[in-house]
């Protein structure tokens, strides 16, 4: 009997990994992405011949590739060339203040007692104590298993791990569990915009996330060739293993035979034929229709739900003077409990933003990449927006206002930037709808606000038979890591139920540490 078919919608991370997994076990695959290359929000863009990241920049949780490339035989080391990062991040505050957090925990603690006082060293001490029991309480049953509802989770966890589970706090809100660590609001302000990697506020979303300080402990790693480059690795990987990529080619409809999925019909006209279909794109997308009726209705409505937050990002080319970057640096705004009035109540660009620089050219040459000092730095600068960009787009004049005041802000912080016009190039909300469409630009799914919100996201399986879901709007969230899972999660799936379904021989599907689906 021949293989299964399976053919994977999007070459984000989510369906790289999908498409990988179900290669490795003998399924013949298909991946079909709109873009002209892999990585979906893992892409590049070019200036003067020199290309830069223009979607996410940290790689953390690199036990999720460890596990994929051993999986399938491989060391991740031989494809991939990583350093980890003694320097997390730098972080700056118009008032002249800078503090920087070091993978070593005892050395963050030192930096935190000489800018705020040894009161808060010893509180930092206490939350990282605290972010770790987090994550170690959801990593089993709710990182790596499939979507549990809060009785599944505590089921999932034991009678062991139940004092754990009750300790995670997630009736909190992330703003008001650092209030039970640190007095210095600036730390609050810092620890809070762990809300913002799942495109949230701090004043809605969880205490769990907490669990992100643990995560960025475990590692932080520099990538050679950038984020892109993991993109292009797994890709390559997976056309190895008999993978077909066909790039440039935009799916107009998911096809229904029998109440179960057939394949997917392209904008061109061609119909593709698959015995299942792993959709890795936002579960907006489906929900409002655009990949055709019947996959409209595989996923309940949610008209409650609100948005993450998108952003308004510069790419450019630019000679730095005042302020030394590391890799990661943060500019805070004054007040951040306005800007996210301004992102979420009133929907708008943020009146004083707090921007994120991301400068690849900083300790190159431990990656062993050629730097030229006196050249120009390649820069990402991001700032949140609201997820606006398809109902009410902000206008060319209120994004170069918003750009005027990012820029005067870094300056106020003591970074100012040289370019040329010619070398900044913007991308927008609405480029990101129009990149990923029925997002309105959001680009982490639902926001997690409430002690709900991660339950409410979908699992890998849909109501259509045949249909299942990867990427960062599943379970188990948004990030490189979290949607990596999410692949993993739809492929496993895939393979049970292809396999309950037929008399194809496929191995057990197991989740490394979680739930097996066998």
């Amino acid at each position: 009997m021949n293989a299964a078919r399976v053919v994977v919608v999007g070459a984000g991370i989510g369906g790289l990994v999908s498409a990988l997994r179900l290669a490795a076990q003998g399924v013949r695959v298909t991946v079909l992405e709109r873009a002209p290359t892999p990585g979906g929000k893992m892409r590049q863009v070019v200036l003067a011949g020199r290309a830069m990241d223009a979607g996410p920049t940290v790689f953390t949780m690199r036990w999720v590739l460890d596990e994929l490339f051993a999986d399938c035989g491989e060391q991740l080391d031989a494809h991939l060339q990583l350093q980890p990062a003694a320097l997390l991040a730098r972080h700056a505050w118009r008032d002249g203040s800078t503090l920087d957090l070091f993978a070593d925990v005892q050395r963050s603690a030192q930096a935190i007692g000489e800018f705020a006082g040894a009161a808060e060293a010893q509180a930092y001490s206490a939350f990282c104590r605290r972010a770790g029991e987090i994550y170690q309480a959801l990593e089993r049953p709710f990182l790596r298993g499939t979507r549990p509802d809060p009785l599944t989770l505590l089921m999932r966890s034991g009678w062991r791990g139940l004092p754990r589970m009750l300790r995670i706090s997630p009736f909190a809100t992330l703003w008001s569990g650092l209030g039970e660590h640190f007095r210095d609001p600036r730390l609050r302000q810092l620890f809070g915009r762990y809300a913002t990697y799942c495109g949230s506020s701090p004043f809605s979303a969880p205490a769990t996330l907490m669990l992100v300080a643990h995560v960025e402990q475990s590692g932080v790693w520099q990538v050679a060739g950038g984020m892109h480059a993991v993109a292009l690795c797994l890709a390559s990987l997976a056309a190895q293993r008999a993978v077909q990529f066909r790039y440039d080619s935009d799916v107009r409809q998911i096809e229904v035979v029998a109440a179960r999925v057939a394949g997917v019909r392209l904008h061109s006209g061609e119909f593709v034929a698959a015995d299942a279909v792993v959709f890795n794109g936002d579960a907006a997308a489906l929900r409002s229709g655009l990949l055709g009726p019947a996959a409209r209705g595989a996923l309940p409505r949610q008209d409650t739900a609100r948005r993450s937050l998108s952003a308004l990002t510069w790419n450019l080319l630019a000679h730095t003077e005042g302020f030394e970057l590391a890799h990661h640096n943060v500019f805070f705004s004054d007040d951040y409990r306005r800007e996210f009035d301004d992102l979420f109540t009133s929907e708008r660009l943020p009146t004083q933003p707090t921007a994120y620089i991301c400068a690849p050219d900083h300790g190159r040459a431990r990656l062993g990449e050629r730097s030229d000092a006196t050249a120009a730095q390649r820069l990402l600068c991001l700032v949140n927006a609201p997820a606006t960009g398809d109902a009410a787009p902000a206008t060319p004049e209120e994004i170069e206002s918003c750009r005027r005041r990012t820029f005067q802000h870094l300056a106020d912080c003591g970074l100012r930037l040289t370019h040329p016009p010619q070398h900044l190039t913007t991308t927008t909300p609405a480029d990101f709808e129009a990149m990923f469409p029925a997002t309105g630009g959001a680009l982490y799914g639902q926001a997690s606000h409430g002690w709900a919100a991660s339950f409410r996201r979908p699992g890998s399986r849909t109501r259509l038979p045949g249909l299942y879901l990867a990427g960062g709007s599943t379970h188990p969230g948004p990030g490189v890591p979290m949607a990596a899972l999410s692949g993993r999660l739809a492929a496993a799936s895939v393979l049970n139920d292809l396999r309950s379904a037929s008399t194809v021989s496929y191995p057990p599907a197991v989740m490394r540490g979680g739930t097996s689906t066998r």
